[in-house]
């Protein structure tokens, strides 16, 4: 436990009676304060004055927005669409559904029908107003108010999925959830009364109290039978109706959050009267700051008692319970071969799972604390009580208290789970308790595992050795690990020695070692190159008097000098990371050891996020090429145009050579250039554009004798002022496009200004959010340290300048030349003239999409772009759908074999 906060605040009067206050006899879970206090404030509960709770304890929030109602709202949203799919594609089971029904219930009596539809009329009314009865006299109206909101939006879109299945929605969706009437009438696809009910229901927490859970499903159980067999809906009709009631309810609690029913100081004292203690006094500890897998640990009180030592307890409730649910659903759905946790357990579950894991880690001989007792306060939490341990935690120790017994004592403390088949999955620095006599305990077990897969204790080794290593030092992490559980364990981690299979924590921290690392390395350059560029000037000054030959070769001389400086520099300022030092100082020990990382990852979001958008696109080029008549295009196409495209397609490969050396002051060789830019068109189909042809050029021009950092510098370059002219060729091509008197010109000020908004709004956006503009600056920062000296240097030589910047113009040129040829080859004597302005807007738009997409080449986003880019300015769907296909094989498809034969000769003479 941390050392608590110093009580400086006066306590509450205690209630006269000295009482517990009685839950609700139906299990109410938003009981009322019997003082009257808001909730989180610092009530007395002893039955002696004395008995108090710190006064400094947060006060906790009135309302919460809980996980748990935002994954129920994604789930009801999913399960709407996927009922509107069944509707859609699954017309033949949703008619046979209803005939079995409609054939079962036939021979219900009439009479039977007609009361049971009168009392579920009534009952269906009467229920909810008697619950809001019961909760206005228990002074719940605020709980009221929230299933009256919720049930007035839910009316309002049942209105709207009315009003969208009528009008709008296909044939079979309106049979699945509709009936017809007499008058060629049709019911209503969702019930107007029934989806409000439900709403407000949900809402109000109806469904948490069993005497009224069962009234509520007797009564919607009863109303949905008669509505049925009296032919007034369909099956799918009812599902919908509870989807969206439901649905509707857990947004509208998650949207204005959900009463807090958070246990505060006043039932942590009764609940440990009620397992035998006699607490006087809880003070709240200090909380560790939040570190993304640490925030559901429980609140920690540190409690006095009349007699005895004091007590370490902890409070742990449904909310901190479900935090972090998104990650660890994603951590489980990602990582293979590791076993996780549920994502969501109860409350039950997750008591007995650290109790478990409490008294098995003390069995096997490892320090913890000793748990000895546990109990519920109330149905929304659980506290787990400890002996005390003082001390502080393995991150709260400075430096230099953190000697080589003390990290061997954490690995003796790790062997000892690890011969039970224990693992603690967060052996972070928070963990690690180091009591005032030196002894190191291990805490936080909850997240454990007991007859845990040799995998996960290998993650364990892992974990530790980095935890340690941050703060004593590779060196000394490796040589404690050593000493303790050997060699063999150690060696076997560090295929396991990766990002992935460490905390959460940990891997922030080693991002942000990362950050300073980069800046400590380019702060080195600079300073070098500052040094060099002084001492270059005082040469200068001295050599005034000496020839113009003699004054080029010493310049030339000089700046070798300066790039050998910066080398040199960079070479002492470059510092391996921590895991690498880890690796180094294990291959030491066991030069054989493996020390390939093991794939832990299921999928990357990178690879997820592809197919999804390949998906999309896909989706889409298919719905548009279904309906064009190919073969009649095919046979009007002109081949002389197809040749021209082809032609314009291969000499973009010259201009992309000039855009790139135009930036590069050191001398290259041209060809190798162009070779290395139709080696791009294999490295785009394997990877996202915007990143193949970066890593390609990079690595091209550090082999090519450019220095690694000058060389990056270069591309970032080329890559910023190819941002600029495209920005400022759109915005002139947008304008003239619109200034032209065809019907196929898009809106000329309409487009720039809209383009102007959306730059304002972006950047307000960006200006207004702490994150986000902390994000911008620090990658306009890097940009600024990195590629602007190389920008300077370029500048210096109009030559290069001119050249770079001709690429560039040409490149967009043949490209506009290639999609203008593509349009020609498939265009008729009917087909609408697109101007060069038009169709280079289009590219120009097109292209920007295609370098933000993640997919490889920008497949899906480009092609959708162009299509729907050439019909938005006239061109028929019909030509510019193969017009875009044939742009697309030129550029990207039919360059992929010769940039395959280009790479690989690049690379066997060590050109890449």
């Amino acid at each position: 436990m941390q050392p608590p906060k110093a009580a400086d605040a006066s306590d509450a009067e205690p209630r006269p009676d000295g009482a517990r206050p009685e839950p609700d006899t139906d299990q109410d879970t938003d009981q009322e304060n019997p003082s009257g206090e808001p909730a989180g404030s610092t009530l007395a509960t002893s039955e002696a004055p004395t008995d108090r709770v710190s006064g400094d304890e947060p006060l906790l929030p009135a309302r919460v927005h809980r996980p748990s109602d935002l994954l129920r709202l994604l789930v009801g949203v999913l399960a709407i669409v996927v009922l509107f799919s069944v509707a859609a594609f699954a017309h033949g089971t949703t008619t046979g559904l209803e005939q079995d029904i409609n054939k079962g219930t036939g021979q219900a009596p009439d009479l039977l029908i007609k009361i049971a539809g009168l009392v579920s009329s009534i009952a269906v009314l009467l229920v909810p107003v008697a619950f809001a009865i019961e909760r206005l006299i228990k002074r719940d109206g605020l709980r009221i108010a929230d299933g009256v909101l919720a049930a007035v939006l839910a009316h309002g879109v049942t209105l709207a999925a009315d009003l969208w299945v009528a009008k709008s929605a296909s044939g079979s969706i309106q049979d699945a959830l509709t009936q017809p009437q007499p008058g060629d009438a049709l019911t209503d696809p969702v019930h107007g009364y029934l989806a409000p009910v439900i709403a407000y229901m949900t809402a109000v927490g109806m469904a948490r109290r069993p005497r009224w859970r069962v009234v509520l499903w007797v009564v919607l159980l009863l109303d949905a039978f008669t509505m049925l067999v009296g032919g007034y809906t369909t099956p799918l009709s009812i599902v919908l109706t509870v989807l969206i009631g439901w649905t509707v309810a857990y947004g509208t609690l998650y949207a204005v959050g959900s009463p807090n029913v958070r246990p505060t100081g006043q039932h942590l004292m009764g609940g440990l009267r009620h397992v035998g203690f006699r607490p006087v006094t809880a003070m709240r500890a200090d909380d560790v700051p939040d570190s993304g897998d640490q925030n559901d640990r429980g609140r920690r009180y540190l409690v006095s008692l009349e007699d005895g030592p004091p007590l370490d307890v902890t409070v742990v409730d449904r909310e901190q319970q479900a935090q972090g649910f998104f990650y660890r659903v994603w951590r489980r759905l990602t990582l293979r071969g590791i076993t996780q946790r549920r994502s969501i357990q109860s409350l039950r579950q997750a008591l007995e799972q650290e109790a478990l894991l409490a008294y098995a880690a003390i069995a096997a001989g490892a320090n913890a604390p000793k748990l000895i007792a546990t109990s519920e306060l109330g149905p929304d939490a659980v506290m787990l009580v400890y002996e005390h341990i003082g001390g502080r935690s393995l991150d709260a120790l400075e430096d230099a208290d953190i000697t080589d017994d003390l990290v061997r004592g954490a690995w003796r403390q790790v062997q000892a789970l690890q011969s039970r088949r224990i693992a603690h999955r967060r052996l972070t620095g928070d963990a690690l308790l180091v009591d005032r006599s030196g002894k190191v305990f291990v805490t936080d077990l909850r997240g454990g595992e007991i007859a845990a897969g040799d995998l996960v204790l290998r993650m364990d080794v892992a974990q530790l050795l980095t935890t340690t290593g941050l703060r004593v030092g590779a060196e000394r992490a490796v040589a404690a690990a050593l000493a303790v559980v050997g060699p063999d364990t150690v060696a076997d981690c560090l295929p396991l020695l990766q990002p992935i299979a460490l905390s959460r924590s940990t891997r922030a921290h080693l991002r942000r070692l990362a950050r300073e690392r980069s800046q400590r390395e380019r702060e080195a350059v600079l300073d070098a190159s500052d040094a060099a560029k002084r001492a270059r000037a005082h040469d200068a000054e001295l050599s005034k008097e000496s020839d113009r030959k003699s004054a080029r070769k010493s310049l030339r001389t000089e700046k070798q000098a300066e790039k050998r400086a910066m080398d040199d520099a960079l070479d002492e300022a470059r510092e391996e990371d921590l895991l690498s030092q880890i690796r180094q100082e294990v291959l030491l020990i066991r030069p054989q050891a493996p020390v390939e990382p093991v794939r832990l990852e299921r999928i990357k979001p990178r690879t997820l996020f592809s197919f999804i958008a390949g998906a999309i696109a896909a989706y889409f080029l298919i719905s548009q090429v279904t309906e064009a008549d190919f073969g009649a295009v095919v046979e009007q196409a002109e081949w002389g145009w197809v040749a021209a495209a082809l032609g314009f397609s291969a000499l973009s490969y010259i201009a992309a050579a000039m855009s790139l050396l135009g930036f590069v002051p050191e001398r290259v060789p041209f060809g190798k250039t162009v070779l290395a830019q139709i080696a791009g068109s294999f490295v785009k189909i394997v990877a996202p554009a915007a990143v193949g042809g970066v890593a390609l050029n990079t690595r091209f021009l550090q082999r090519s004798g450019v220095r690694p950092g000058l060389a990056v510098a270069s591309v970032g370059a080329s890559q910023l002022f190819g941002l600029g002219c495209h920005i400022l060729l759109l915005g002139a091509f947008g304008y003239l496009t619109g200034t032209e008197k065809t019907p196929s010109s898009l809106t000329p000020s309409r487009t720039v200004i809209a383009g102007l908004l959306t730059v304002a709004v972006l950047v307000l956006v960006v200006t207004a959010i702490p994150f986000l503009r902390k994000f911008v600056v620090t990658r306009v920062r890097s940009l600024f340290a990195g590629v602007v000296p190389r920008m300077l240097d370029v500048v210096q030589r109009p030559q290069k300048l001119l050249t770079g910047i001709g690429g560039m113009l040409l490149l967009t040129g043949l490209f506009v030349m290639c999609l203008d040829a593509s349009v020609r080859a498939f265009s008729g004597p009917d087909t609408p003239h697109l101007s060069y302005a038009s169709i280079a807007v289009v590219f120009l738009a097109g292209n920007a999409l295609g370098s933000a997409a993640p997919t490889p080449g920008g497949m899906g986003a480009v092609e959708g772009a162009l299509t729907l880019g050439l019909i938005a300015v006239g061109l028929p769907k019909e030509v510019a759908a193969p017009a875009v296909l044939l742009f697309r094989l030129m550029t990207l498809w039919l360059p992929v074999l010769p940039g395959w034969i280009c790479f690989n000769q690049l690379t066997r003479k060590g050109a890449l």
